[in-house]
């Protein structure tokens, strides 16, 4: 349910199914997510499906336990399916019972190995080295932004930033990130202000929309096109041993783009960019679709490039772990500078000021403006709560009523009909208990 929502909305989510929801059941690869809101695992592992009663730092903790252990458990029985096929070589010495039994035992050893399931591959990805840039990678002076007919998305911008930075750029959805990022990259021109690129740079572009690739010509060729080997890091290599660096088989590499799932397609735009060197990486929301292993490889490359990153994501860890500063697009085209990452700007961003109470009234104004209830409101108030108690039970029974399957097959007209009452119950409920809560508050000041 996180894939493509901004971060602002995703804290809202996390926030609504704690309060609201009494059971979830989801899948995801945000590991803020799941930290937050899990409180039980579901593992699929090898075509076996495992329940862990704990949240997702200690279900991390004892899975990894438990490899160790199949780990061991395994060397154990490699090295006595050794020793028993050596014993077999020698030959059997005599058709004793004991010798059968023994023999039988190796062949389900074997049997046992043969339907062994090793875990699930990684991504082996990896950055080529290059060039080193000049200091100065990036310089805004007054840079401001707009498209014709809309408020300037960026205003007054002016930053720095130097070689073997990572820089993070945070906002919501539609508040201009990519087109923050296309500015400082150099494919777009401010409208207003300067910038400035430094020496010898080679940007890699990583693009969220995917458009460097075709989709109708198969993984292989749209990484190497027709060539057989790439050189990496001055080395040739085949396309096809690079491609299973990124979990793609012969087979699989020679599919089409176009009918891989958003996962795969993802780590062929990576195969794509990490094909050639660069010192500048411009990253628009490579994190979508990424399973949590290739996320965890891909901080661990990114956190040890030596070159310079500019990077839009909404997945908040993956800022924490690998930016040293963040842009934060607060709206009204200004942008805050924070150093470090999306945990750092939670300690560092503004809050809203209090806003300042109105100045007491003295008491004897008060009583002076002071009314009594009129004999309707006194009904109306003893009234209310039986009243939203009612609503409150038909709005239960309608959530009862659309929790059950079954009712999707009543008539069209029905489930409209109950729908829209539903919709209209809840704002219903609200307008009454205010003024359930306003008829309360004159009568206690009456009491008073």
């Amino acid at each position: 349910p996180t894939n493509h929502l901004d971060i602002d909305t995703i804290a809202w989510l996390e926030g609504y199914v704690r309060q609201r929801v009494e059971t979830v059941l989801f899948v995801t690869h945000d590991r803020a997510f799941l930290r937050r809101i899990a409180t039980r695992i579901i593992d699929l592992d090898r075509g076996r499906l495992a329940g862990w009663d704990c949240d997702y730092d200690t279900f991390l903790k004892r899975k990894q336990q438990l490899l160790d252990d199949e780990a061991v458990e395994w060397e154990r029985l490699g090295r006595k399916l050794d020793q028993e096929e050596a014993w077999l070589r020698q030959g059997i010495k005599a058709r004793r019972t004991r010798n059968e039994g023994r023999v039988r035992a190796l062949f389900e050893l074997r049997e046992r190995f043969r339907a062994r399931r090793e875990t699930e591959g990684v991504s082996r990805i990896a950055l080529q080295s290059a060039e080193r840039s000049g200091r100065l990678v990036v310089k805004a002076e007054g840079v401001t932004f707009g498209y014709a007919g809309s408020p300037p998305l960026v205003r007054r911008l002016t930053l720095r930033i130097e070689r073997g930075e990572r820089v993070g750029i945070m906002g919501p959805n539609g508040s201009g990130k990519t087109t923050l990022l296309r500015l400082l990259s150099g494919d777009l021109q401010p409208t207003g202000g300067v910038i400035t690129h430094g020496a010898r740079l080679q940007p890699i572009l990583y693009d969220q929309l995917r458009r460097q690739l075709d989709p109708a010509r198969s993984v292989v060729e749209n990484i190497a096109g027709h060539r057989e080997t790439l050189t990496l890091n001055g080395r040739p290599r085949h396309v096809y041993g690079y491609l299973r660096d990124f979990m793609f088989d012969a087979e699989r590499a020679r599919t089409p783009v176009g009918v891989l799932s958003g996962g795969e397609r993802n780590r062929v735009m990576l195969a794509k960019c990490f094909a050639e060197p660069g010192n500048l990486l411009v990253m628009d929301e490579p994190t979508n679709d990424l399973d949590i292993e290739t996320l965890e490889l891909l901080e661990a490359q990114l956190q040890d490039f030596d070159g310079t990153l500019l990077l839009v994501t909404h997945d908040r860890e993956f800022l924490s772990n690998v930016v040293t500063r963040t842009l934060v697009l607060e709206g009204d085209g200004h942008i805050g500078q924070y150093p470090g990452g999306y945990e750092d700007w939670l300690a560092q961003r503004p809050r809203p000021e209090p806003s300042t109470p109105p100045p007491a009234k003295p008491a004897q104004a008060s009583r002076t403006r002071r009314r009594r209830l009129s004999y309707n409101e006194r009904r109306e108030r003893d009234r209310l709560p039986d009243t939203i108690a009612d609503l409150e039970s038909e709005r239960d029974q309608l959530f009862a009523v659309f929790a059950d399957p079954e009712s999707l097959r009543r008539p069209p007209a029905e489930i409209v009909r109950d729908r829209n009452r539903l919709e209209a119950l809840e704002p219903e409920i609200e307008r009454l208990t205010a003024r359930w809560v306003e008829l309360e508050t004159l009568a206690e000041e009456e009491r008073n």
